[in-house]
């Protein structure tokens, strides 16, 4: 780092004063354009992020699925736990399919919210922002149902009358993470449509998320999130509904 600012020095002429230890290492950094060449700092912190969550959700579903190829108790068919009985009709898994197609839809308007938003349509890019972070809530209601029914029926993080008793902690923990996930989304969505709606992205207003004039890289990073939130939901649906 210090020859880089040595040289900068000398083509530039300018003497630049250069931090010992730590702080050094954060100025050196936080001001580097070569570490992410062409990728802006906020994408790029996405995708470790992501890529953390990723290894997350890995083991939980790793876990998930070790524990339900060992126990010696009968699971749980998930087709018969997550049923709803609509006028007379059992009809298995009807809330996680409308769970999944809604979550599946909220990816269309995010990636169509990313799309006016560089084309600076404030209007249609507030109101998709809205339509997905509707979806979002939507989907985190439905999930609740889904908890207030199966714990109405006994099932414990610790305990499950309908088999083993691993079946509660696995699906509370891995729908649990993912709900929380959804829901810290629907909050941001609503934080980015109301900055749209006040043109603060527009004029670079202070404040979360917005930084320079005209830029809307921010609803794009959004974008990645809820895109992450959603692949996600299909290998729990996969994993945890379907098997």
């Amino acid at each position: 780092m210090h020859t880089v600012a040595n040289e900068t020095a000398i083509n530039t002429g300018r003497s630049i004063e250069l931090v010992e230890g730590l702080p050094g290492i954060v100025s050196d950094w936080s001001s580097d354009q070569r570490a992410f060449k062409r990728v802006p700092w906020g994408k790029a912190m996405m995708w470790i992020f992501l890529l953390s969550d990723t290894f997350i959700f890995s083991c939980f579903l790793t876990s998930y699925m070790m524990v339900r190829v060992t126990t010696t108790v009968p699971w749980p068919n998930p087709s018969e736990v997550f049923a709803l009985t609509i006028a007379g009709h059992h009809i298995p898994l009807i809330l996680i399919a409308i769970m999944t197609f809604i979550l599946i839809s909220s990816s269309g308007t995010m990636a169509m919210a990313v799309r006016f938003g560089y084309q600076k349509n404030r209007l249609a890019t507030g109101l998709l922002l809205l339509a997905t972070a509707a979806f979002g809530a939507s989907f985190v209601g439905m999930q609740a149902f889904e908890w207030t029914k199966l714990i109405e029926e006994g099932v414990r993080p610790w305990g499950n009358p309908m088999g083993a008793a691993q079946f509660g902690s696995s699906f509370f923990m891995i729908t649990g993470f993912h709900g929380f996930h959804v829901s810290i989304g629907v909050i941001f969505l609503i934080i980015m449509a109301v900055k749209v709606f006040r043109g603060s992205l527009e004029i670079g207003r202070p404040g979360l998320f917005t930084k320079r004039p005209g830029d809307y890289e921010e609803i794009e990073i959004m974008g990645l999130y809820w895109h992450f939130v959603d692949l996600v939901w299909v290998f729990i649906f996969a994993f945890f509904y379907l098997w």
